[in-house]
């Protein structure tokens, strides 16, 4: 996970982790045979802009991070997420633990080096979403701390995704900053 600093509101400088990403739309193809014929169909992938990217208010909160899935299958995410087994999760699910950080779930097969997470560093206002990076290998925070060297040391069982007993290496902040980095979300609470 990353780290960085920002500061909202009245000067209250509090330290920030780094958590999510996406990606432009993309295609793969996939098989299936049926009494003899074969047919080959495009399996879409997420399609990832700003305006993906909502107010955490928004989404469904799961032990302190949120998720949400950009292709509608929420129940999969929560499916993945609330089991203490870990799993893979569906394509389209969205993560965050700050808002200004991200993760994306793409199609099998987008990038194998991050389990098809695609990370991204996002600069947030009472307006919307900005995206400021994203990617797979060269996402880092302001400090340099890099999205997926942190993600890869979580147990293979987790897909990538850190917490407390994942494996990652522990945030440099503790929960009740996060949870107020949480709170200061400048987004509104309405709508996508």
């Amino acid at each position: 996970m990353r780290s960085m600093v920002a500061v909202w509101g009245p000067p209250v400088l509090v330290g920030l982790v780094a958590f999510g990403c996406s990606s432009a739309a993309r295609r793969t193809q996939t098989t299936s045979t049926t009494a003899g014929t074969t047919a080959t169909t495009q399996a879409p992938d997420v399609h990832v802009t700003a305006a993906s990217f909502r107010s955490l208010k928004t989404m469904t909160p799961v032990r302190g991070f949120f998720v949400a899935n950009l292709l509608g299958n929420t129940a999969g995410t929560l499916a993945v997420a609330n089991s203490k087994n870990g799993g893979v999760y569906p394509p389209g699910t969205l993560l965050q633990l700050v808002p200004q950080e991200a993760m994306v779930k793409h199609r099998p097969g987008w990038n194998p080096a991050t389990k098809d997470w695609e990370f991204f560093f996002l600069d947030v206002s009472a307006t919307g979403t900005k995206i400021v990076t994203r990617g797979v290998q060269q996402v880092v925070n302001r400090f340099g701390g890099n999205c997926a060297s942190c993600h890869s040391a979580a147990q293979p069982k987790f897909d990538f995704v850190c917490e407390h007993n994942h494996g990652c290496a522990p945030l440099p902040i503790g929960d009740k900053i996060i949870r107020a980095i949480q709170l200061a979300d400048p987004r509104p609470a309405t709508g996508r």
